[in-house]
């Protein structure tokens, strides 16, 4: 398979992980809460996420094409797989503390990705570092949000 067959595999499981922010979307609940000063602009969590989707698809599919790279991948799965879970976990079921332990799974899913990338070929190692510095603040958002909402 080519690079471009393989990308487009890992985009279409990224864009499954991406549907479920359409599915299960923010809404008033969210609004409700009290939020950090830190929480980004909302248009900011779309751009971000898209890019974010299609630059690991991308580093995905560099390391698709390279002997022993197995392990990487089935790293990519776990990952997209907490990725997709995270959102019907916080935002449909508004389980707060339960988001918060997929999201510390998930960050310690892509850093695991990021070092088996980063074995196999450093542009795919590289661009999974971006991923990782957003979950950072995603994972600093969900804890600060279900800390300052518990009563709710």
């Amino acid at each position: 398979m080519t690079v471009l067959g393989y990308f487009l595999m890992f985009l279409a499981a990224s864009c499954a992980a991406a549907a479920t922010g359409m599915v299960f979307k923010p809404g008033d609940w969210y609004a409700a809460l009290r939020k950090p000063a830190f929480t980004p602009p909302g248009w900011v969590f779309p751009v971000v996420w898209s890019y974010l989707y299609v630059s690991v698809a991308y580093a995905a599919a560099r390391v698709a094409g390279v002997e022993g790279s197995q392990f990487a991948l089935v790293i990519f799965a776990l990952q997209i797989a907490l990725n997709t879970l995270w959102t019907p976990v916080f935002f449909g079921a508004r389980r707060m503390g339960f988001g918060m332990a997929v999201i510390v799974l998930l960050w310690w899913a892509v850093a695991a990705m990021g070092v088996a990338f980063l074995r196999h070929d450093l542009v795919a190692g590289l661009l999974v570092a971006p991923y990782l510095i957003w979950l950072s603040l995603a994972a600093a958002l969900n804890w600060r949000i279900w800390r300052d909402n518990r009563a709710l």
